[in-house]
């Protein structure tokens, strides 16, 4: 587990918890605002490689997983982060930095309504362009 080791030395206060399922599937919660930093340290740094990213609407908020893959030691590293402001629900995009990032991103903006800041193309994607402005399809209802 010597690369997670560089990863907790690299990133730092930036990691906030982190959740080994297994040597080979690693869970890393940060904030939203570390994210486009720590995912160019995993890639440009220490060799990851971005797979996808999942976004997922919770009675907490808006979490986002964003999958790397270390080839190496055939480890998966999820990196979590909450946006918990489900009315300007915000994040920086990491397109420019994967351009892979691009169209997930695009996809959670339709499906979710999280606005990836300094996303270089952000049109639709899946949905009609008949769709109802400002409404989500993935976004639920969640008693308080």
């Amino acid at each position: 587990m010597l690369i997670l080791e560089q990863v907790k030395n690299k990133l730092g206060d930036k990691v906030i918890d982190i959740k080994i399922d297994t040597p080979r599937r690693v869970y890393l919660a940060l904030r939203p605002k570390d994210i486009r930093e720590a995912t160019r340290v995993l890639f440009k740094v220490l060799g990851f490689r971005f797979i996808t990213a999942t976004g997922i609407d919770t009675p907490k908020g808006f979490e986002i997983l964003y999958h790397f893959s270390y080839d190496r030691a055939g480890m998966i590293l999820s990196v979590k982060v909450l946006i918990e402001d489900r009315k300007e629900a915000r994040i920086d995009s990491i397109a420019t930095l994967f351009p892979g990032a691009e169209w997930i991103e695009r996809e959670m903006w339709e499906m979710l309504g999280i606005d990836f800041t300094g996303h270089p193309n952000m049109k639709r994607l899946l949905l009609d362009e008949d769709w109802p402005e400002g409404k989500f399809p993935l976004r639920h209802e969640h008693e308080s």
